[in-house]
């Protein structure tokens, strides 16, 4: 996410350079993930021939002790990552962290339930904390403070003005 956003700001303050590092070519693979790529499996099958292939090939025995709390982090990590893309396609960065930190909010609860969390004065005091800037920033002007009430001016006082844009040198 942070690759795409750093070419996206390339792109807008020095125009169209382009960025091989950052560059996503027609398969959307960056040369920087190839290039790990081939190294990390150069390395997973000389570990293959070093052994004699007693284990068998690496992918053979890829998953290999994953059990069901294994698949549930990564099945919560994934639909994470998924659910961020799609809050930052639609929305700004504040509300992200501010659904990062209720993210929190909903773990301690459910750690509480689950696990039988106690939790600490650290934890209740970020999570009021949290809940007071969500509601400052989310509650109108008017409900935060004493705002005198906005005068409009009436249509007969205003005037119209015209500009006349001059072109050429």
């Amino acid at each position: 996410m942070y690759m795409l956003f750093t070419v996206e700001n390339e792109e807008l303050f020095l125009g169209r350079i382009y960025c091989y590092i950052h560059h996503d070519d027609d398969l959307g693979i960056s040369p920087l993930f190839r290039f790990g790529s081939i190294f990390n499996m150069a390395r997973l099958v000389l570990d293959d021939y070093r052994s004699g292939y007693e284990n068998g090939f690496w992918w053979q025995r890829l998953f290999n002790g994953y059990s069901i709390t294994t698949w549930m982090v990564v099945l919560n990590l994934g639909s994470t990552g998924l659910l961020v893309s799609w809050l930052m396609k639609y929305a700004d960065n504040i509300v992200k962290v501010y659904s990062t930190s209720l993210a929190m909010l909903l773990t301690m609860v459910l750690s509480v339930n689950l696990f039988n969390l106690k939790p600490t004065l650290q934890l209740f005091l970020g999570i009021i904390i949290c809940m007071m800037s969500l509601h400052m920033y989310f509650a109108p002007p008017n409900m935060l403070v004493d705002l005198p009430a906005q005068a409009r001016a009436a249509p007969e006082s205003l005037k119209e003005v015209t500009v006349e844009r001059r072109t050429g040198s």
